[in-house]
């Protein structure tokens, strides 16, 4: 029997994501994604910025592609999707969002009034810090010590796309819908009963592989082949963490188990050379039990 091909485009895959929320022609998607995902927010109307996260690495090019609009109130948005994990990524979402931050600087009299600042990261992966909580949507604002926002112009989003579990039948908000699309799209065939709104129409309208030109076709597979590689270089170092921890955790119990024949030894006035012998242990080691 002959592999099942995807018939709609992976949104985590940089063509993907951009093909679906980085077209004029699809902004509608991304506008409602951002008014469900920022409840605050009502945005009517965005256009896409050609400016680009010059601070970007050659790395962080392959993990990361973003888009950085700006809403008709003169809101900035970074929205990133995130394949990876990486070390100081908080910092780094911090520094990026300094960006659009700076643009904002006029030069001869300026009174320092900035338009707000949203970043949002849709996150492949999950927080160290966070992998025991169910919470999977962080908003992060800048709060003083009795927890009163101090300043509202700067918002942090992440979404950490493996807490996502509900399946179809369990799908209950608009929100619920849009975790479904980023975790499912891919693996669908039809469009699910339960994505029905018009927006998911055009959505699956969008990224239907086989509407692609085939320009468009080699660039998605160009790119979901960058998504595989990187996936299966964080699913090695996951197994081989598994597999380290294992091997770790067996000679751990080893060292206690040679300690406690050691105790058994010397309780019997074995002498210690031949206990060390025995057990591998140091005599030092062995005559301080």
């Amino acid at each position: 029997m002959s592999e099942q091909r995807e018939r709609y485009i992976n949104p985590l895959t940089d063509f993907g994501f951009k093909k679906l929320f980085g077209t004029e022609l699809n902004k509608e998607l991304l506008i409602d994604f951002l008014n469900e995902i920022l409840p605050d927010k009502k945005i009517k109307d965005l256009s896409y910025s050609s400016e680009e996260n010059q601070g970007l690495t050659e790395l962080d090019r392959k993990a990361i592609f973003d888009l950085y609009c700006i809403g008709d109130k003169g809101e900035r948005f970074i929205v990133e999707m995130q394949k990876a994990k990486q070390n100081f990524f908080k910092d780094r979402s911090i520094f990026y969002a300094s960006f659009p931050i700076q643009s904002q600087g006029k030069k001869n009299k300026w009174n320092y009034k900035l338009d707000p600042v949203y970043s949002i990261g849709i996150l492949d992966f999950i927080f160290d810090d966070h992998k025991n909580e169910e919470d999977f949507l962080h908003i992060v604002e800048l709060k003083n010590q009795k927890c009163e926002i101090f300043y509202d112009k700067l918002k942090f989003v992440y979404i950490e796309l493996p807490k996502f579990k509900k399946k179809e039948e369990e799908l209950e908000t608009h929100f619920d819908k849009w975790m479904y699309v980023f975790t499912h799209l891919s693996q669908l065939q039809k469009r699910p009963k339960k994505l029905q709104e018009r927006v998911f129409k055009k959505l699956f309208e969008a990224a239907e592989i086989a509407k692609f030109t085939p320009k468009e076709r080699e660039a998605y597979e160009e790119s979901l082949k960058y998504y595989r590689d990187i996936k299966n270089v964080v699913d090695t170092s996951k197994e081989e963490g598994k597999i380290e921890g294992k091997i770790e955790g067996k000679i751990e119990g080893r060292k206690e188990r040679n300690v406690e024949i050691a105790i058994e030894l010397k309780k019997n006035n074995v002498p210690v050379e031949i206990i060390s012998k025995s057990t591998g242990l140091a005599k030092e080691k062995i005559e301080s039990l």
